[in-house]
């Protein structure tokens, strides 16, 4: 089974993969990671200067041992990172390129040792639309600009990083309407997507009921 989760930056989306990846016992891929590590690689180049071809490169290039190895590193984790994981999202040949690297994942899911797992959990910008669209499960996050502000604050102040909350929330809101106005495979819930709304909820609130949502799938599917 594949369970594919969208939704805007901050929504809460690795917090629930993690979650159903634990409790299904499935292989995770936090598919915005892909799109950090490249924009990482552009990190000499001013934001507005990147060079596409560099980037294309880097994504061609990108192994799944070292999407493995990277996805740890507190530098894709950074608001810069995001920045350019934004812009980098945009030039269709870089999403050509990492395309084919998550459908295979999709298709043949593996653990970090190499074992083989029985499902996948994939969460990202596109996953239910354009990545996995016939994923059995389909899950879209969304909440306000203003909680999921708050939420970034707090997890980089916790970090250390000294920022400031209108800072973050300008750049969530510029990345909205980036990632919604992209020509290609721009920002939007599949049609058989569960749109959760988490402004008011806690993560145990949002995989309780993501839970219900899936197990009732899976009820249907069994009846079948």
């Amino acid at each position: 089974m594949i369970i594919a989760i969208d939704g805007p930056a901050a929504s809460g989306k690795g917090t629930l993969g993690h979650k159903l990846s634990d409790y299904f016992d499935y292989a995770y891929l936090d598919t915005g990671a892909l799109y950090r590590i490249v924009g990482v690689a552009t990190s000499s180049m001013p934001l507005e200067e990147i060079s596409e071809d560099f980037a294309v490169k880097k994504a061609k290039e990108l192994t799944f041992k070292e999407i493995l190895t990277l996805s740890k590193d507190s530098k894709i984790r950074t608001e810069d990172a995001g920045k350019r994981a934004s812009f980098v999202s945009k030039i269709p040949e870089v999403r050509q390129a990492l395309f084919d690297l998550q459908r295979n994942f999709a298709i043949r899911p593996v653990f970090e040792d190499g074992t083989l797992a029985k499902g996948a959990v994939l969460d990202g910008r596109d996953i239910g639309t354009v990545i996995c669209p016939d994923a059995e499960i389909k899950l879209f996050l969304v909440a306000s600009p203003e909680t999921r502000a708050t939420r970034r604050f707090k997890e980089l102040q916790e970090k250390g990083l000294s920022v400031k909350y209108n800072d973050i929330l300008s750049d969530i809101k510029a990345r909205d309407e980036r990632d919604s106005s992209r020509i290609t495979a721009p920002l939007k819930p599949a049609q058989d997507a569960l749109i959760l709304d988490t402004s008011e909820l806690n993560p145990e609130d949002v995989f309780a009921t993501a839970l219900r949502f899936i197990n009732g799938k899976k009820t249907i599917g069994t009846n079948r």
